[in-house]
């Protein structure tokens, strides 16, 4: 029997109930074996998968995961996404040592899962819910702390998104991409895949030299709106370009937005004005940018703490919270770094 091959996209999962723990735990197995990464790592893997399924039967409302491949230069791994909305906890470096426990449970769970890990990052709030993101590589020495991180998820009812990410770094220029394809379903996703593959193929230039690229890649798709995104650290500056309703932002380190400028426009379509802006990006400030599927009334000061954990949690955090059910959604976020 052919087994299903997980996609980069990763496939989500909402866990409501015990059996949920066993189809993913068996996905991540496969996926596992897929990457290659051996019958040990695959073992802690399948560790990893069943104690965050069983948290989310436990203790969570609204749980779902998400399980997808990560890929460096030399090395897999495989990437789990736990999102929920449950009671949350208030100390979550507390609840990660072995026998701390707020079910009368042996409280081992979250240690396994950070002893297995090759990454490991999470957030939590009382009454608000949790966030936990964990790699497992080939080489544990191969995780390290992301610079960037995204998620996509479908409208409610479909079972691919057209809306997407990607990121590269080229000659030097460290670039990101959101994507939103008109409409839902396959052909939305058709149209984003387009622009993904053209993306790592455009040249090495600046974010409005990409934008045209990716316009020119895409005429024989229904088009997009996109954005591309570049930081540039020893300047300090962020250089953006957007063709339609991709939403940007950079938050400073006092938690005040700045928004970023898109020009109307579908990319693929008739000829959208292509424009460039240069904003400050000093160290410590985080870029964020989301599809229209993700309500533009978040405010990072909602959330103690946030800003300093890592780009995918917080992208996890604020799709959980301001992603609407009746649109595709799609949240990246990057930090200022060397």
């Amino acid at each position: 029997m052919t087994q299903e091959v997980v996609s980069d996209r990763g496939v989500w999962f909402r866990v409501e109930a015990g059996g949920t723990a066993s189809a993913v735990r068996r996905a991540a197995e496969r996926l596992g074996g897929q990457l290659g990464l051996g019958v040990a790592r695959t073992a802690d893997l399948a560790i990893v998968a069943a104690e965050l399924t069983s948290n989310l039967v436990k203790h969570a409302d609204e749980g779902v995961l998400l399980l997808r491949p990560v890929r460096g230069e030399t090395d897999a791994g495989v990437e789990l996404i736990a999102i929920d909305s449950g009671p949350g906890m208030a100390d979550l470096t507390v609840s990660s040592r072995d026998g701390h426990s707020t079910t009368g449970t042996l409280g081992i769970g979250l240690g396994a899962i950070t002893r297995q890990a090759s990454w490991f990052d999470g957030y939590s709030r009382p009454g608000r819910g949790t966030v936990l993101a964990v790699q497992v590589w080939r080489q544990p020495s191969s995780a390290e702390r992301p610079w960037v991180g995204a998620l996509a998820r479908p409208i409610t009812g479909e079972q691919v998104s057209g809306d997407g990410y990607a990121w590269r770094t080229v000659e030097g220029r460290r670039q990101v991409l959101v994507c939103d394809g008109l409409g839902h379903g396959a052909l939305a996703a058709a149209a984003t895949d387009a622009a993904l593959d053209a993306f790592r193929r455009a040249p090495a230039g600046p974010p409005a030299v990409v934008v045209g690229h990716l316009h020119r890649a895409m005429g024989h798709t229904r088009g997009a709106a996109l954005a591309v995104a570049e930081t540039d650290p020893g300047a300090g500056l962020l250089r953006y370009s957007g063709v339609g309703n991709i939403s940007g932002s950079v938050v400073g380190d006092t938690g005040r937005r700045k928004g970023l400028v898109s020009l109307p426009g579908i990319a693929g379509h008739q000829r959208p004005s292509i424009r460039e802006y240069e904003y400050p990006f000093a160290p410590g400030a985080l870029l964020v940018m989301h599809s229209d599927g993700v309500a533009d009334r978040w405010q990072l000061d909602d959330y103690p703490g946030l800003s300093e954990r890592s780009p995918l949690v917080v992208a996890a955090t604020l799709l959980r919270d301001a992603g609407v059910r009746r649109d595709d959604a799609c949240v990246l976020t990057a930090r200022a770094q060397p």
